[in-house]
C-alpha cells in the first residue's frame, strides 16, 4: 500500500471512530450490541482493510492495518474485536489459504458488508489445546457434512460465514490421517444453530457479539474446504499470528485512550487545593502509562514489519518463525500493558473510575479478555520460551 492510500485509509478510520463513539457510548450504557458498527464500517469502506484490491478490498499492509486497528481500539475493545473477527481471523485465512473459487465466493461480499465473517476454533472442552476438539466431518457425494459445537466465538451470532475446524469422523485417532481440516461454512443453512451470549453474561464487551453454535449434519460444498484435507491445524496456527497482532494493536489503542483520559482528568479534577495532576503519585501513574504506550507501540510496529517481511518471502522459514515469535511477544506484552494502564486510569479517576459511565472502567472490563483469547498469557509465555530454548523444549505438544 503506497503512502497516499495508507493516509486515505487512516483518515477514513478516524472519521469512522469519531462517528461510532456516541453510538458505542449509548450501546455500552444500555448493555447491548452496537448495531451501528457494521453500517458505519460499510459507510467508510473499512470491511476489507486488509483484503486485496482484486477482491474489492483496500490492500493494507500489516503496518498500516495495525495502525488502523490501534485507532479503532481507542473506541473500545468491543469495536476492535469485531474487526479482528471479520478481517484478521475471518478474511485472512480465506485470502491466504483459500482457492480462487473460495476467495471469489466470500471476499467481495465480505468487503461490501454482505457477508460478516468469524473464526470457529474454540470448543467447550478445547481452548488452549485445539487438538482436543471433538467436531467432526465426513465426506459425501457432494462435499462434506460437519457436526460439533464451537464456543465463545466473536461475531458468531452475526456471521454469515465462519471458518471452522474438524477431525475426520471415519478415521481412528491413532491413524496418521487423523488430522484437522478447515472449512468455510454458511450460517443460513439447515443444520446450523446459534445462541449469542447476553451482554449481562460477559464481564466485558457488551457491545460486541459473542456466541456458541452447533453444527448438526451441516452440509458444506466441496469447494468450501480451506486448503487441503489435513491442513487445518497449520491454517489455525497461521491465522492466530494474524489474530494476535490485531489484539496487540487494539491494546495499544486502549493504552492511548487511557492516557488521553487521564491527562484530561488530571488537569480538571481538583483535590486538596490543586489539580490532581500536580500530585506526585498521580504523575507516577501518568508516567507509567506513557512508558507502557511507547513500549507497546514499538513492539507492535516491530511485529508488523516482521509479518510483512514474512509475507513477502513465503518460503523463508526463518522469517515466518520470527514473525510468529514477535506476534506472540507483542500480544503478550500489549495485553498485560493495556490491563495495567486501564487499572491505573481507574485509580486516577478514583470513585468515578469505578463507573462504566467513564471510559477507564469500560476499558478495564473489556481489555481483560485480551489476556485470554488468541492465546492465553500462559500459552504465550511457553511459546516464547520454547522459541528461545528450541522446539525439543516445548512444554506442550
Amino acid at each position: 500500500m503506497n503512502p497516499a492510500e495508507a493516509q486515505r485509509l487512516l483518515a477514513d478510520v478516524e472519521a469512522f471512530c469519531q462517528e461510532i463513539r456516541p453510538h458505542e457510548e449509548f450501546a455500552y450504557a444500555e448493555r447491548r450490541y452496537n448495531d451501528q458498527l457494521v453500517p458505519l464500517a460499510r459507510k467508510y469502506n473499512l470491511l476489507g482493510m486488509n483484503v486485496a484490491p482484486t477482491y474489492g478490498g483496500r490492500g493494507a499492509d500489516t503496518v498500516t492495518y495495525l495502525q488502523a486497528l490501534a485507532r479503532i481500539g481507542r473506541e473500545g475493545t468491543g469495536v476492535r474485536t469485531f474487526f479482528s473477527g471479520h478481517l484478521s481471523i475471518g478474511a485472512y485465512p480465506i485470502q491466504t489459504w483459500g482457492s480462487e473459487t473460495l476467495k471469489q465466493k466470500y471476499l467481495p461480499r465480505a468487503v461490501r458488508g454482505e457477508c460478516i465473517l468469524a473464526f470457529g476454533l474454540t470448543e467447550p472442552e478445547a481452548g488452549s489445546n485445539p487438538r482436543q476438539m471433538t467436531s467432526t466431518y465426513r465426506r459425501t457425494a457432494h462435499g462434506y457434512v460437519l457436526n460439533g459445537v464451537k464456543y465463545l466465538i466473536s461475531n458468531g451470532g452475526i456471521a454469515d460465514a465462519i471458518v471452522v475446524f474438524a477431525y475426520p469422523a471415519d478415521v481412528a485417532p491413532n491413524d496418521p490421517r487423523y488430522r484437522i481440516s478447515a472449512f468455510v461454512i454458511d450460517t443460513h443453512v439447515p443444520g446450523f444453530e446459534v445462541e449469542s451470549f447476553t451482554p449481562q453474561a460477559k464481564l466485558g464487551l457488551p457491545t460486541s457479539n459473542t456466541a456458541m453454535f452447533a453444527m448438526h449434519d451441516l452440509a458444506v460444498p466441496e469447494e468450501n474446504l480451506l486448503g487441503r484435507e489435513g491442513d487445518g491445524f497449520r491454517i489455525a496456527m497461521g491465522t492466530l499470528v494474524s489474530g494476535r497482532l490485531s489484539v496487540a494493536a487494539g491494546c495499544l489503542g486502549v493504552i492511548e485512550d487511557c492516557l488521553a483520559e487521564v491527562l484530561r482528568y488530571a488537569k480538571e479534577r481538583v483535590q486538596h487545593g490543586k489539580e490532581i495532576g500536580r500530585h506526585q503519585l498521580v504523575q507516577e501513574h501518568i508516567a507509567l502509562i506513557e512508558v507502557a504506550r511507547a513500549a507497546t507501540a514499538a513492539l507492535v510496529h516491530q511485529a508488523a514489519v516482521a509479518k510483512d517481511q514474512a509475507a513477502a518471502q513465503p518460503g523463508d522459514v526463518a522469517l515466518a518463525q520470527r514473525a510468529d515469535l514477535l506476534a506472540a511477544q507483542a500480544k503478550f506484552f500489549a495485553s498485560q500493558a493495556a490491563w495495567e494502564a486501564a487499572d491505573r486510569a481507574v485509580q486516577v479517576f478514583g470513585g468515578r473510575g469505578w463507573s462504566t459511565l467513564y471510559r477507564p472502567a469500560r476499558h478495564l472490563a473489556d481489555v481483560r479478555v485480551c489476556r485470554i483469547y488468541e492465546g492465553t498469557d500462559e500459552i504465550l509465555k511457553l511459546k516464547i520460551a520454547a522459541a528461545l530454548l528450541g522446539k525439543e523444549w516445548e512444554a506442550f505438544h
